[in-house]
This record gives structure tokens, C-alpha cells and sequence, in this order.
């Protein structure tokens, strides 16, 4: 093309633009555009008006709001809910990938089919009677209405969101602790042994004790009041997100499991043998590493979304930027222990960069709404330490788990429980429907607080700790003691035979020739 065609077709295209300013159709088809636009922007700005004073800002009491604005209330609160749902439910891609990238070759689909059928397990466990005994009233230890989601109101306690929407929203954390529970039994659990367990995690354990940390009228959710449990405290047990109700429960859970089975037949350990000692190495780290920061885009869902609140959209903010620090430093903290005082010193290790970033997030969980960007970070460093040294315990104890889990759920659970009596900063008081409520903020002990919040958050923690490992011990063992093929572990030959225990509970391979 030269340039006098280049020319030409220049002036045709000004010439069509001028032709077309000057067309009386066209002015109106643009001005009923714009026109459209603006009325668009001021029906935004007069829908704003009507609910200034909630947005960001202390929440008004429920009369102060016609019956027509609680409603679109209610219904935004609902819709926040339902997207930080699918948030949460999305981790379940991430916990498949870390899992399968961080186990053999050989375990792939048997991880792949577990965490396929535990989602499958608690959705339905969930529903007969997994929610009715964690969030329906009872007493202080279980909840004793809504079973097959029955007799149910249309939305959830004081929140206006729609109970349906709340079922959804606790059926993916429900989910996610079950999931969690495989972490440390992959490689030698049989696959009908997962079923039974899975079960009982879905049905009764999580449930019922998550009832006493986040029921209408659970024992730790009135500890410290008049006439109920430790009133002498003045304070609740408190955990915003889960870092006990979901982390803690489902990390313990997993440790039992780990203790019943014992190691994978051939693991060997570094107290053992240093050479050879440690961890087999992980057989697809792409897939692992991706998986994690699935989860970690799903943490958005599990911390936010707990606000169950739209119209806290400063605590949403800040709930969001003390995720992301935590997860940062939690990496940070892991990577440069693991280089300077790992087995492989000198060396930036991928797995322990991995599960520091995890277990900053777990441990934020718990205190993510009451703490500064600043305690985020603290929070963060010491879960990335306790990750580096709790991998560790587990190799001195001889304790096989695979990909971390109990140093990353368990331990940090528990941690970042804590951390809430420790680095609350005194400003934040909890989330409302109709904004935040900061009358009376929660203080920890750096923060002139005094100790009455950590004991609070110890007794809670402890209470909890103990009896999810007491009771998943039991049911490990029971379960273990089965005949085959219902025994909890597999036989020897389906960890040592051609093809695995991928071959020998599915007959199948993730990766074909």
C-alpha cells in the first residue's frame, strides 16, 4: 500500500466523521445515550443516599430503616454471602492440586477421587443433619431443630441473610474441614476407610463441636456472661473465620489419623537416617504450587465473606489486606528459616515456602477482624516459624504427613486463636448487617488489654483441641480394627504393588504412557 492510498483513505474516514457530526439523528441517538447514562448515575448516587450512614460507617439500628431498605439490605448481604460461597467452595480445586502436587505419583487419583467424594459426603451429610446441629438452637453443646433443613426460617438469625444462602456459605467450611482431614493420611488410607471417617467428620465432629464456637447458643459463645460457662473471664471464645472451628478441628482430626495408620511403607526419617531421611520428594510441583495460590484466592472468600455483611466495607477492606500481609509474611518467614537452618541449608525450598504462606492464612483466620495491618504481619512471621519447626516435630516424632497439614491447620489453628488475646488492637468491636459495631472493641494483651481475652481464647482453644483428638482417636481406632476392606489402612501390597494404591483402590493412573 503507498502512500496516496494511505491518504485517501484517511480523508474517506474524516470525511464519513463529518458527515456524520452533521446528521440530526445522530445528535439525538447521543444525547439519549448520555442522557441515559446520567439518570443511571444519579439513581446510584440517590440509592447511596438513602443508606448513607451504613456503608463503612458505625451501624444504625434496624428501625431507623424503612421496611423497603432492609430488604435491599438484606438482599446484598445475601448476594455477598452467595459470592464469598463459591469463593470458599472454589478452594476445593486448590486443596485437589496441593494434595495431589505434594503426594506420590502413585496416590494421585486416590487423592483426586477422596476429595471428589468428600465434597459429595458433607453436602449431603450437611444437609440432613450437620447444620442442624451446629446452627440451630438446642443447648450450650448441640443444636436440636432444622434437621433435613425442616422448620427452617427464611434468613439466619439477626444477619437478614437468607438461611438457604447461609447453608451454602457454612457447607463449603464444613468442606474444607473435611478435606483437611485427608491431608496427613494420604498414601496408605483405604478408600472405603475414608468413606466412614469422612462421615463421621461431616455428620457429628465438626458439627456438633463447632456448635459450642459458633451456635446461637453454643457454651463458648456465652462463656464469660452471667449464669453461663466461666463467667468470672468477661469474655467470649472468639474466631472470626475458623481458625479452631474449621483449621484446628480438621488439622487434629488429621493427626489422629496419621497416628492410627503410621508412616507409608519405605518412609524413611531423618532421626533415622540423614542421608536419606525426610519427606519424599513432591512429584508435580507446578501443580501444588498452583493449588496453593487457588487457596489463597479463595481466602478472600473464607476471611471477608465471614463478615456475612456487605455493609462493613471497611472491615471487608481490612479483613482482606490482613489476609493478603499474613499469607506474605508467612511465606517470607518459612522460605529464610528453611535456607538458613533447613536439611537443605542454603537452598529456597518450594514446600516450605508453600505451606508458610498457608499457614499465615490460617492463622489470620481467627483474628483477621480485629487486628492492624501491622499485627498481620507479626501474625504471619511467627505462623511461618511454626510451620518450619512443626514439620520438624512431626520428623522427630516419626509422624508422616504428607503435605503439612497438622503444622499448617493444626498448630496454626491454634496459634492464630491465640494471637486474638495477644494483637487485637482495641479499635474493632464485631460486624452487623447494617455496618460495624465498635462500642465495645476487643483488646489483646499488647494492646492494654490485660490477659482476660487470651484466657478466654486459651480456654476455648484447649476445650476444643482436646476433645476433637480424644473423640477422632477413638473413632480412628475403631475404625482401624474393621475387617478389610472397611480398615482404615490398606493392605501392604496395594502401597508396594505395581501402580499403587492408585491402581489397587481405582484401577486407574493420573499419568498415562
Amino acid at each position: 500500500m503507498n502512500s496516496g492510498t494511505i491518504n485517501l483513505e484517511r480523508g474517506q474516514y474524516f470525511a464519513r466523521i463529518r458527515e456524520n457530526l452533521v446528521k440530526q439523528k445522530n445528535w439525538k441517538l447521543g444525547a439519549t445515550i448520555f442522557a441515559g447514562k446520567m439518570i443511571g448515575l444519579l439513581v446510584v448516587l440517590l440509592s447511596m443516599n438513602m443508606l448513607t450512614g451504613v456503608i463503612g460507617v458505625p451501624a444504625m439500628a434496624a428501625d431507623a430503616y424503612s421496611p423497603a431498605e432492609t430488604n435491599i439490605i438484606n438482599a446484598i448481604n445475601t448476594v455477598w454471602t452467595l459470592v464469598a460461597a463459591a469463593l470458599v467452595f472454589g478452594m476445593q480445586a486448590g486443596f485437589v492440586m496441593l494434595e495431589a502436587g505434594f503426594a506420590r505419583k502413585r496416590e494421585t487419583v486416590n487423592v483426586l477421587i477422596e476429595c471428589v467424594l468428600d465434597t459429595a459426603i458433607c453436602g449431603i451429610s450437611f444437609w440432613a443433619i450437620g447444620y442442624a446441629f451446629m446452627f440451630s438452637t438446642g443447648n450450650g453443646f448441640i443444636g436440636q431443630e432444622w434437621f433435613f433443613l425442616q422448620g427452617t426460617p427464611a434468613t439466619y438469625g439477626s444477619t437478614g441473610v437468607a438461611l438457604l444462602a447461609h447453608w451454602v456459605f457454612q457447607f463449603a467450611f464444613a468442606d474444607t474441614a473435611s478435606t483437611i482431614t485427608s491431608g496427613a493420611m494420604i498414601g496408605r488410607t483405604s478408600f472405603r476407610g475414608d468413606i466412614l471417617y469422612s462421615i463421621c467428620v461431616t455428620a457429628f465432629i465438626y458439627p456438633i463441636i463447632g456448635h459450642w464456637a459458633w451456635g446461637p447458643d453454643g457454651f463458648l459463645v456465652t462463656m464469660g456472661t452471667p449464669g453461663n460457662f466461666l463467667p468470672e473471664l468477661g469474655n467470649p471464645f472468639r474466631d472470626f473465620a475458623g481458625s479452631t472451628v474449621v483449621h484446628t478441628i480438621g488439622g487434629v482430626v488429621s493427626l489422629a489419623g496419621a497416628i492410627v495408620l503410621g508412616p507409608r511403607i519405605g518412609r524413611v526419617f531423618l532421626r533415622d537416617d540423614k542421608a536419606r531421611g525426610g519427606l519424599p520428594a513432591a512429584h508435580n510441583l507446578p501443580v501444588a504450587v498452583t493449588g496453593a495460590f487457588l487457596l489463597w484466592f479463595g481466602w478472600y472468600g473464607f476471611n471477608p465473606g465471614s463478615t456475612l455483611s456487605a455493609m462493613d466495607a471497611v472491615g471487608i477492606g481490612r479483613v482482606a489486606a490482613n489476609t493478603t500481609l499474613a499469607a506474605c509474611a508467612g511465606a517470607l518467614s518459612a522460605i529464610f528459616l528453611a535456607f538458613y537452618f533447613g536439611s537443605f541449608k542454603g537452598k529456597f525450598d518450594v514446600g516450605f515456602t508453600v505451606n508458610g504462606l498457608l499457614g499465615g492464612l490460617v492463622a489470620i483466620t481467627a483474628p483477621c477482624y480485629w487486628v492492624s495491618p501491622f499485627g498481620s504481619i507479626i501474625i504471619g512471621l511467627i505462623a511461618g516459624a511454626i510451620v518450619f519447626g512443626g514439620i520438624y516435630l512431626l520428623e522427630y516424632l516419626r509422624i508422616d504427613d504428607p503435605v503439612g497439614a497438622v503444622p499448617v491447620h493444626g498448630m496454626n489453628g491454634i496459634f492464630g486463636t491465640l494471637s486474638i488475646g495477644l494483637f487485637a488492637s482495641g479499635e474493632y468491636g464485631f460486624a452487623t448487617p447494617l455496618g460495624p459495631d465498635n462500642a465495645a472493641p476487643v483488646a489483646g494483651l499488647f494492646y492494654g488489654g490485660g490477659w482476660n481475652v487470651f484466657l478466654a481464647q486459651l480456654t476455648g482453644s484447649a476445650i476444643i483441641t482436646l476433645t476433637t483428638f480424644a473423640v477422632a482417636m477413638i473413632l480412628m481406632f475403631v475404625i482401624n480394627t474393621l475387617p478389610y476392606p472397611f480398615k482404615l489402612r490398606v493392605e501392604p501390597e496395594a502401597e508396594t504393588g505395581i501402580g499403587g494404591l492408585d491402581v489397587f483402590e481405582h484401577g486407574a493412573e493420573a499419568y498415562s504412557n
